[in-house]
């Protein structure tokens, strides 16, 4: 990347006449990292320019670039501008960063903003401090007006459509994503959402590296702050948090098996996501030789963050016609999907209290 940005700025100076001997880089960080001292230009015919290079090797230079150095990279000239917001090379990113929070439902929701020209102008407003680092580069050495110039024409020549623009709208924080919060504020006191996940509208904050959500409790809208990135999920089905889930799974259920099932404490809660295991009905000695539970209409459901006596250790529904089903004491359970993947229980293995609740 060094090569690069020792290449990138002496495009910079040649276009400006500046003497290259200006961006040399100190001796310390030559040692540090084997620089090669950059040699005075002398004529005109020498000079070489990165769009000088093939397509296949300046593509695999662009692919190695970091989001904050494509869009460095995309303010040298209009034909890089081109290159460096083309989707491909942003998907990568997106995927890397974004892809364990980011699903069906925030593309859908962002399409939909796009449709409604209610799409967020992060590129027109103050971004976070990480995206201003290279301003401040080119501020020091002299180029301030002349980027402030080429920032413009990016800015006009972004599709609002792209892979690029959304990359930059959930960065920045200007696009409020749906996803789901795993232990919804059991840093602030409240156990009882111990292995849940609810659903919330989601904004990054860059400075802090974490999420500030929004949801909706106690018939208002709630926020909680300073939440992490293993504490967020992408949303696994898409039915809405107010909307009874069809379960698809009750007919396979049997003892051992690891759910999760739609909870809410009345009906106007909107619905979390509690985790909990398949039980054995209490005629059922728990042999595995001899066990019908799997066979049986009723379907016992074990939450064990809770004690045995509690009342919210285990419930039983039908395994036939099962809907909604409980009370305003108890809360109402809702539909069920049974977890098959691995990485999704060790997950929720991950969350487990240190003590039982009552």
């Amino acid at each position: 990347m060094w090569i690069l940005w020792d290449r990138f700025l002496l495009f910079l100076g040649r276009k400006r006449k500046i003497p290259i001997r200006a961006f040399k880089v100190p001796s310390i960080l030559s040692a540090r990292f084997d620089f090669e001292p950059l040699e005075e230009v002398k004529e005109e015919k020498d000079e070489f320019s990165l769009l000088d290079l093939p397509d296949l090797p300046l593509d695999c230079i662009l692919e190695k670039l970091s989001p904050l150095e494509l869009c460095s990279m995309a303010m040298v000239c209009s034909s890089l501008r081109e290159r460096c917001k083309s989707d491909h090379l942003w998907e990568k990113h997106m995927k890397q960063k974004w892809g364990g929070v980011i699903g069906d439902v925030a593309y859908r929701e962002w399409q939909s903003q796009l449709a409604s020209k209610r799409a967020p102008k992060f590129l027109h407003c103050k971004t976070q401090s990480k995206f201003q680092l290279f301003f401040g580069l080119f501020d020091f050495f002299g180029f301030k007006s002349e980027i402030l110039e080429r920032k413009n024409d990016l800015e006009g020549s972004l599709q609002v459509n792209s892979v690029m623009s959304l990359y930059l709208a959930l960065e920045t924080g200007k696009f409020w994503f749906p996803a789901q919060v795993f232990n919804r504020e059991v840093q602030n006191g409240h156990v009882g959402f111990v292995l849940s996940c609810y659903d919330a509208q989601l904004s990054y904050d860059s400075t802090t590296d974490n999420f500030v959500a929004r949801y909706r409790a106690q018939g208002r809208s709630m926020i909680e702050e300073e939440i992490e990135w293993d504490r967020i999920r992408a949303p696994t089905i898409d039915t809405p948090a107010n909307v009874l889930h069809i379960s698809d799974c009750l007919d396979e259920l049997k003892p051992g098996d690891h759910i999760e099932i739609q909870w809410r404490k009345n009906k106007v809660f909107p619905y979390g996501w509690w985790y909990g295991v398949v039980g054995h009905l209490e005629s059922c000695y728990a042999n595995e030789f001899n066990c019908q539970c799997h066979i049986n209409d009723s379907v016992i459901l074990e939450f064990k963050q809770y004690n045995r006596g509690s009342r919210w250790s285990k419930t039983m529904i039908s395994r036939k016609d099962h809907r909604e089903v409980g009370n305003e004491r108890d809360g109402f359970y809702g539909g069920i999907r049974k977890l098959y993947k691995k990485e999704e229980i060790a997950k929720w293995k991950q969350l487990w209290p240190n003590c039982t609740l009552e």
